[in-house]
């Protein structure tokens, strides 16, 4: 069955495909071992945090100049290319480690070269896959990608990078540098992107390119919709979830051991949505699939401030980790389609960075919402702004079934997309 359903996307969708779920397994790896590795010099909890925040702030800061990047370049190339100088400052970091001259401001310089090549990377890949991808299989390649990732950085990443570290404290960043040019190679092997758009004159900026894909998004009626309920759910979920590990203790009464079990009941749900997702969006429709998990979405985060039991709690949690991945394969698959090549980018770095600053805020506020209103505070909080969310947006997600279902491309002039 794999192998057919690899025939049916094609062979670059499988070279590509393959790169990133070893490349997914080597992310997992060092974001296991990035924190033991802080953890191993410094007892002071801020640096250890510190060292994750390094690996995020790029996508804060430089989103929109990557997809302006992944719009202007080749993005086979450039996939390559920013592989290949992950690997190098990987093995940089494996040999500082292995000759014990790594120090913390080594370790946040070295996540945030790779957060930047992050931004690049993973934008030029999501915006070149609709052209290797036909538009009626994207669904299932979004599928196929997520699941991978799921497998790759949460299960099979997460211990061996633990193990690996134990082993030897250099060996899981050397493996890391090893799977991005395995990675690089594979991407390489695929045929020459098209080009994408006639080159700009050497007047224009950059920063015109950019504005046209944040115009773009914005003007799209539906697309706009997705990103700014995608934005503030994502503000008060990561509020909710940066205080989980008290929430666990305290509510749940869970031992720090037993704090890794609604995490792994949330991954089993993720893997299940992306087995279902394809067929879910074939039998209701993509609409109807986003207005339940916002349903789903509200009613997770009301379970969870009002339960006190460990199996109601990872119970919602396994249909959670359903809804986030079947919400993340239409709304992947929705957005490639509608969006014109040339802007693919752009339009995918600002969604973004709407989603990714939601979740830098939710995580600044979720402190604060807890030390006011205890550790249920944030999920009531949560409750109330999805639910909210839910019946604003509940009319104007009607208009995502069209596109979605028809497998039909709905590719506008880029300086006319759809309006409100």
């Amino acid at each position: 069955m794999r192998a057919r359903t690899s025939a049916r996307l094609g062979a670059d969708f499988a070279k590509l495909w393959t790169a990133s779920a070893i490349s997914n397994v080597g992310d997992g790896v060092t974001l296991a071992a990035g924190p033991l590795l802080v953890a191993s010099l410094t007892d002071d909890p801020a640096p250890v945090a510190g060292a994750a925040f390094a690996q995020q702030l790029p996508w804060l800061l430089f989103a929109l100049v990557s997809g302006a990047y992944a719009d202007r370049l080749d993005r086979r190339r450039l996939i390559v290319v920013v592989n290949v100088l992950r690997g190098v400052v990987l093995a940089a970091l494996a040999a500082a480690v292995a000759t014990e001259t790594a120090t913390i401001p080594v370790i946040y310089v070295a996540f945030f070269l790779l957060g930047t090549g992050e931004t690049l990377a993973d934008t030029a890949s999501a915006a070149r896959l609709p052209g290797i991808v036909p538009p009626e299989r994207l669904a299932s390649a979004n599928a196929r990608l997520m699941a991978t990732f799921t497998v790759g950085n949460q299960f099979v990443a997460k211990p061996l990078g633990a193990w690996l570290f134990v082993v030897a404290a250099a060996l899981p960043f050397g493996f890391d540098a090893l799977s991005f040019l395995v990675a690089a190679a594979l991407v390489a092997a695929m045929r020459p992107s098209a080009p994408l758009r006639e080159p700009r004159q050497p007047a224009a900026r950059l920063r015109a390119d950019i504005a046209d894909g944040v115009r773009w998004l914005w003007n799209h009626r539906l697309l706009r919709t997705l990103a700014v309920t995608m934005g503030l759910a994502n503000v008060v979920f990561c509020a909710a979830f940066a205080v989980f590990v008290l929430y666990v203790r305290e509510r749940l009464g869970l031992s720090e051991v037993g704090y890794g079990v609604p995490l792994t009941t949330f991954a089993i749900g993720g893997l299940l949505g992306t087995a279902v997702a394809g067929r879910l969006q074939a039998r209701f429709g993509a609409a109807a699939l986003l207005r339940a998990g916002l349903v789903v979405e509200a009613l997770t985060h009301l379970t969870l401030a009002l339960t006190t039991s460990p199996w109601a709690a990872g119970a919602i949690l396994v249909v959670f980790g359903v809804h986030t991945m079947v919400w993340g394969v239409i709304v992947a698959t929705v957005r490639q389609r509608a969006v014109p090549d040339g802007l693919q980018g752009r339009v995918s770095s600002a969604y973004t960075l709407v989603d990714t600053g939601g979740a830098a805020l939710g995580s600044l506020l979720g402190a604060a919402f807890a030390e006011v209103l205890g550790v249920t505070g944030p999920f009531w909080i949560a409750a109330a702004v999805v639910a909210a969310l839910t019946a604003l947006v509940w009319m104007p997600l009607r208009h995502a079934s069209a596109p979605a279902e028809s497998g039909r491309e709905d590719r506008r002039d880029p300086a006319q997309p759809e309006t409100s």
